[in-house]
Formats: C-alpha cells, structure tokens, sequence
C-alpha cells in the first residue's frame, strides 16, 4: 500500500474513499464531492506520478485485496463501492470479494457505503414498471450477483453500517468509455454518421447521464441525517419511450442527419462462444427487448425534484468528450458570446 502526498490535506473536511474512480460513476461523484468540499482519495491500481489526480489523494492498492481497502478507508466517513471488472468479464470471481472488502473497510472505519445500482437484479416478472420494493427474481448470473451484493450490503447496515443504494439505467456521459453507449451506439474518435441502435422497435430503454447520477447522490448525501440505515431510490434519467429518442438526440448535436442500424444480435450470438464480450453482452440483451422503466416516486418525493440535465445538451457533452462531434469553425460574425455555452 502507497500513500501519495495530498496537496492540500485539511483536517476538518469529511474524507471519502472512491473504490473504482477511473470508471463513469466514481469519477463523476468524486468530482461531486469536491466541489462540496469533501477530502477524496482514490484507490488505484497504479501509482499516480505526481500523487493527485484530478484533486483526489491517491492510493495506490488492489480492491481484491481486503488489508488495502481497509487501510485505504483509514479517516474516511464515506466509502463510494464503483467498481466493476472491465468489460463484462468475471464477475462470478471478482464483484463479490471486491464488495465484501468494501463493507470491511466501512465496519472498520464507521463509514456510510453507497452502491450505484441497476435494473440487473429484476427479471419479468417485475416488468416493466420498477420500483424500490419491486421483487427480485433475476434470470441472469449478473442478476444474481447484484441480488447478492444488496443483500450483504442489506446484512451490513444492520450490522451498523449506513448504506446508499441508487439505482438508475445505463450510463453516459462525458469521460465515460465502458458503457453501452460509447461501446455500441456511436465509435468514440470518430464523428457521428451512424448509430448502432441495440434496442427492439419501439422498446423503450431508461438512460441515465453520470453527472446527474452524481448530483442525486450528492443531494441526498446532503440529508444523510435524514436517511435510513439501508437507503435505496431509483431515478428516472431520461426515458427513451420507444427506443428513438436518444438517436434523434445524437442527430441533432451531430448538427446532421444520421443513418441508424439495428444491432444485429444473431451475428453477437455466433461470435459469442469465441468473444468473451460479446458472450457478457448476449447476456443482456432482455434489456433491449421490451420497455423497463424504474419509478423515481420515491426519490422525487424526497428531495422534490430528480436532476436533469436536458438530453440535448447531455448528449452533445458525451459526444465531444468522446470526439464524435466534428470541430465547424463559425464566422466571426456569426458567433455570438451568448453561445458559448451550448443551447440547453
């Protein structure tokens, strides 16, 4: 275990440990959290050369390993469990003692958990209207798991452990290369002319952008006094009602028309036994096969109102950031400082 040197340590700021900050999620609740004026350090598998990393102490240390996690979470009253093996692959071996490594760390430092969720641990027979409460019989091994992983995060809190749980769709946003929609949809370095569409005609599929993610994590961090022992609320994101609406999104900030193609999952069937990805992938594809949508009731009644970042300008962020978006110089007289920003 290697500490790096923080740049400004400050005793009085509350400390969170990020397991996971280079994926979607913690990074963009790390960045939440200091723009609150939280203390975080990150757990990383590689040594950071200057010792910080985008404002965050780093640590550097293998989630696999319990003595690292636990001394990683050393002072910190938050515990961000974000971490998930890439690309699909082993998750019968990893997510479980990656976890339970978590849930120490927090028992031996009195820190609050939270555990960004998914509709993974829903089969049928809770479609297609999600809700907190809603039963939980998955048929996936992914389901399985994550119904496992709540569940001893479930026995944590009653052990005294404080646990957040927010579930929520597919993620994208900027910064964010592991999901479905820079894996599938568009091809990050490249502008848009085509999007990959994986989902059935007219079934409609919930997406949620990670810095909205990160905001209603922070919001209801923000009442933690308020909060029960084990805490989960779903968010709503964005509903694509029927499949179309996010493409027409990425049209519009490609500023062009733009050719849509079905995924073709009979060719991800055939290649599956030789693509472990594509075997991972195969695994899910229920969910691109009729409309899931979680209710965030709950969530709206708690805090008032869900963050929402306007598709458009959500979808236009991601784009750039993954470099899809062609750079059009605008005549000077046709640029004005009011547009600086985007349009939201």
């Amino acid at each position: 275990m290697i500490y790096e040197k923080h740049a400004n340590t400050a005793d009085n700021q509350p400390l969170a440990l990020i397991v996971g900050a280079n994926g979607g999620v913690g990074s963009h609740v790390a960045k939440m959290l200091l723009q609150r004026g939280w203390r975080v350090r990150a757990l990383m598998r590689q040594q950071a050369p200057s010792g910080v990393v985008d404002g965050m102490e780093c640590v550097t240390g293998d989630a696999m390993n319990r003595q690292d996690v636990v001394e990683a979470a050393k002072g910190a009253t938050l515990i961000v469990h974000a971490v998930n093996p890439p690309g699909y692959r082993n998750w019968d071996r990893q997510v479980l003692p990656m976890l339970d490594n978590s849930i120490a760390a927090a028992e031996a430092c009195g820190a609050r958990i939270v555990f960004p969720g998914s509709v993974y641990n829903f089969g049928p027979d809770a479609f297609p209207l999600l809700t907190e409460d809603s039963p939980q019989k998955p048929f996936t091994r992914k389901g399985a798991l994550r119904v496992e992983m709540e569940r001893r995060l479930k026995m944590a809190s009653m052990r005294g452990v404080p646990v957040l749980i927010v579930r929520a769709g597919d993620f994208f946003g900027p910064d964010a290369k592991n999901n479905w929609f820079s894996q599938m949809l568009v091809r990050p370095g490249k502008p848009v002319r085509s999007v990959q569409n994986p989902a059935a005609p007219y079934a409609g599929h919930q997406w949620a952008y990670l810095p909205d993610v990160a905001e209603t994590i922070g919001r209801l961090l923000d009442r933690s006094g308020e909060l029960p022992a084990f805490a989960v609320y779903h968010m709503e994101g964005f509903w694509d009602f029927d499949g179309l609406q996010l493409v027409g999104a990425i049209e519009r900030a490609a500023g062009h028309p733009v050719k849509m193609r079905r995924l073709f999952w009979p060719g991800i069937k055939l290649a599956a036994p030789f693509v472990p990805l594509f075997r991972e992938v195969l695994e899910m594809q229920y969910l691109w096969q009729m409309p899931i949508r979680m209710s965030n009731r709950k969530l709206a009644d708690f805090l008032g109102a869900e963050p929402r970042t306007p598709i458009d300008a959500a979808v236009s962020a991601t784009l750039a950031s993954l470099g899809c978006l062609e750079q059009v110089q605008q005549p000077a007289s046709l640029h004005h400082p009011a547009d600086a920003g985007g349009r939201v």
